[in-house]
């Protein structure tokens, strides 16, 4: 057996689509001992592959450490989950991550604690579990190359797809042989309005790699982006109406807020117009903006437009009841949890009101499920039927990932790619993202990560793809 097939990695995925992230590579040395570790482990959050969040494919305690290329809990849901089941391991994420994790997990435990009450299941992890893996939290500084054992070598630089967020390099060298080189893009974006995103080093794009790709807008390019969101907000303030904006609570949040404050400033809409924000996570990720150092321009910490007031629970009732026109910024960002139900059950029954969302809905939340019914069908939310008379808008606009033009140049700027592994899109997304790769960016293979596949990598690139037996 030559060097090439002496010593390789292989690459496993835990997800089929988009949710659920986590890959595990086993690197294999020549002197036959393994080093197993984890990118993300999250959850999964399509109702197909919602019994998918309590299986492992994998013994916990092999586990030697984890990497988290940021906090979205379809990325880092089920780290208590690896806790509980005997990983001891470090968490190696970055030093702004380190700062929302805490709050991401507590907050996933709660809604996974409400979610097995309602179904009458035990939850996956408990609150202990939680607590042992914040325990394990190792952050690290961007572009600061560590070393997390003799044959490893790890490097953060920062994505522009959240604050905190991070392209990982992984370095595998043994003795004698060419490093294996793999960058993980986690959910990719080369732009964010909170800070500045660098490209990579030129060391970086002169390395032989292979690059595990996201491919969520794999089919979009950025020239079809619809930018409505002013256009509608303006539109019912002018109609003295009310406006319901559903957002995510890290970035999305504070983006929005920042938004409202630019159309204040422009006068394109009056600041005596109240706007209340609503969602303890969010609000609490608004206030380590404000307060902590996380590597975001000096100026973007003032993102609260004026007339604001932060809701309390006894509050929120008052608010409802008044029917003067307002703008409500709340969680969560599909509809289905934090305060927005409590909302969407009386605002979607309303004339005169938009309902907002800004971000992605998966299959079956509240926010696909109004997205799918027509003005004046009638629509279940919390056990009510109602009749659906709001105006209900989504938009692409502050998407985080990139699209497919933007992630197809960020690929060709690598100058020795051996493999390109395509993962975190829906199956048809993905194939069609990795059939432009092919065509348009100069690497030796491209495959298409699932469940399924095994694919074993070495410093040369792909050595084969190997069929994997599932339950």
């Amino acid at each position: 057996m030559g060097k090439k097939e002496k010593f390789y990695a292989d690459i496993i995925s835990f997800h089929q689509k988009v949710t659920g992230s986590g890959t595990e590579v086993i690197a294999r040395l020549p002197n036959r001992e393994n080093i197993r570790f984890i990118v993300d482990f999250g959850l999964f959050q399509e109702e197909e592959y919602e019994m998918l969040n309590n299986k492992l494919y994998f013994e916990p305690e092999e586990i030697d450490f984890c990497l988290l290329t940021h906090v979205h809990c379809d990325h880092s849901g089920r780290l208590p989950l690896l806790t509980k089941n005997g990983f001891n391991g470090k968490i190696y994420l970055s030093k702004p991550s380190s700062e929302f994790l805490p709050f991401a997990a507590k907050d996933t435990y709660k809604v996974l604690k409400e979610k097995s009450k309602r179904s009458n299941t035990k939850c996956i992890y408990n609150e202990s579990d939680v607590e042992k893996a914040m325990s394990l939290m190792a952050p690290i500084d961007f572009n600061k190359t560590i070393t997390v054992n003799d044959n490893i070598k790890v490097t953060f630089f920062k994505n522009g797809h959240l604050t905190g967020a991070a392209l990982i390099l992984v370095q595998i060298s043994f003795p004698g042989y060419e490093n294996i080189n793999l960058l993980f893009t986690g959910d990719y974006n080369n732009k964010n309005v909170f800070f500045k995103v660098d490209s990579l080093p030129e060391w970086v794009l002169e390395l032989p790699l292979t690059v595990i790709q996201e491919s969520t807008y794999g089919t979009m390019e950025s020239s079809e982006i619809k930018y409505t969101f002013n256009d509608n907000i303006q539109k019912y303030i002018k109609s003295h109406g009310e406006i319901v904006s559903l957002v995510f609570s890290l970035e999305r949040a504070q983006m929005i807020l920042y938004r409202l404050k630019e159309l204040q400033e422009k006068k394109l809409i009056d600041k005596d117009v109240p706007i209340y924000f609503d969602g303890k996570l969010a609000i609490k990720y608004s206030n380590l903006f404000q307060t902590r150092d996380l590597g975001i321009y000096p100026h973007m910490r003032d993102f609260y437009p004026e007339n604001l007031t932060i809701v309390t629970d006894n509050r929120r009732n008052k608010i409802i009841e008044d029917r003067s026109s307002k703008i409500i910024v709340t969680t969560s960002g599909m509809g289905t949890y934090g305060p927005a139900p409590q909302y969407l059950l009386e605002y979607a029954k309303r004339d005169n009101t938009l309902v907002q969302f800004t971000g992605y809905t998966a299959k079956g939340t509240l926010g696909d499920i109004l997205k799918n019914t027509q003005k004046g069908e009638k629509v279940q939310i919390r056990g009510a039927l109602i009749k659906k008379n709001a105006d209900v808008q989504y938009t692409n606009e502050f998407s985080s990932h990139a699209k497919a033009d933007e992630m197809i140049e960020f690929l060709k700027k690598f100058k020795n790619l051996k493999l390109v592994l395509v993962n975190h899109g829906e199956e048809e997304t993905k194939k069609s993202f990795a059939g432009r790769i092919l065509d348009e960016v100069e690497t030796k293979n491209v495959g298409i990560m699932s469940r399924q596949f095994l694919f074993r990598v070495n410093p040369y690139g792909l050595v084969k793809s190997v069929e994997r037996q599932l339950e």
